[in-house]
């Protein structure tokens, strides 16, 4: 028999996550969700599976007040959507799988969940976004044996964007403190409010992350000078043998800079031996044309509409005779 138990106690859905779930990747660790969690505060609703008392399965769950609805922890909605990736649900066995499944409140949305075999094809999970990955051993670690698979086409265009910009006199800096915030004044400047900074709530979020990142020896900061001059920079983090591509912003004045950057990132990938670059979800169109490897992501799609959740609990809505 599996019981079931919702957690609301933030601290008790702390100790839970840092007990219970994987640390393979970046949005795995606590301190990141917990970047978005302090500016949001939207309220834990951690459903907890176990079997004879003893752990086997969790859904982390956020109630967000705006759209009355609930979402994956921390529930950083912009736009309807939630921004961090690689969600996961814990589920021993396929039965705990399914008896989470059940006890989802309807009208849920847990998008980005990484693919699990063996639970695919459970319950309703679709697919969702496409993540993108670049993957350095699948080039031997070579960047020009990268850019061989390019067509001859593609490559001579490609050179001839980037020569166009060298021509300019190209220099890069890295991990200057004051450039993540200038990042944020760029990608603002450039969407309004389009951009997720828009929210201040997610700037906030963002500010604190890469201060985190900073301080544990996780940030990369990327800036590209052209001719002197601020044309691109990315944030990313390093963990666990993944580079993650967070934010960028770009110089409209410097056209083609954004894949230059890009394609400096891939080098850099090759040269550190990384496993994998995380380009996350999004195509931009970019991303298929450099030929990076496509990680499917997938939503649960959640009970009927006629069950509403109260309390804890599930009680379903009779038709009225």
């Amino acid at each position: 028999m599996i019981d079931i138990r919702i957690c609301s106690d933030l601290e008790e859905a702390k100790r839970l996550w840092r007990f219970h779930w994987p640390q393979q990747s970046l949005f795995d660790l606590w301190p990141v969700r917990n970047c978005f969690q302090l500016q949001y505060n939207y309220a834990p609703t951690f459903i907890v599976a176990s079997r004879k008392s003893r752990f086997c399965g969790m859904v982390a769950l956020s109630w967000i007040e705006e759209t009355q609805a609930f979402a994956h922890f921390p529930g950083e909605t912009w736009q309807g959507k939630t921004w961090l990736e690689q969600n996961r649900i814990l589920a021993a066995d396929t039965d705990v799988f399914d008896t989470l499944s059940a006890h989802i409140p309807p009208g849920t949305k847990l998008r980005y969940l990484l693919p699990e075999p063996r639970l695919l094809g459970q319950g309703a999970m679709v697919p969702d976004e496409v993540g993108y990955l670049f993957c350095p051993a699948s080039y031997d670690f070579s960047c020009d044996r990268y850019l061989q698979c390019f067509s001859g086409k593609s490559r001579k265009k490609l050179f001839r964007e980037i020569s166009t910009l060298t021509a300019k006199g190209v220099s890069f800096r890295y991990n200057c403190p004051s450039d993540v915030a200038h990042l944020f004044r760029m990608n603002l400047e450039n969407f309004g409010e389009a951009s997720y900074f828009s929210d201040p709530r997610f700037l906030k979020a963002f500010e604190n992350l890469a201060a985190w990142l900073q301080g544990n020896g996780l940030l990369r900061t990327t800036t590209v000078l052209i001719g002197g001059k601020t044309a691109a920079i990315d944030i990313g983090a390093v963990y666990a043998g993944t580079y993650t591509v967070l934010a960028g912003a770009t110089n409209p004045g410097f056209p083609g800079v954004a894949k230059f950057i890009n394609l400096h990132h891939i080098e850099w990938s090759c040269k550190q031996r990384m496993t994998e670059v995380d380009f996350l979800c999004g195509d931009f169109n970019w991303k298929s044309r450099f030929r990076l490897t496509p990680r499917p992501l997938f939503e649960l799609v959640t009970a009927s509409e006629n069950e509403t959740w109260q309390g804890g609990s599930f009680a379903r809505q009779e038709a009225a005779v």
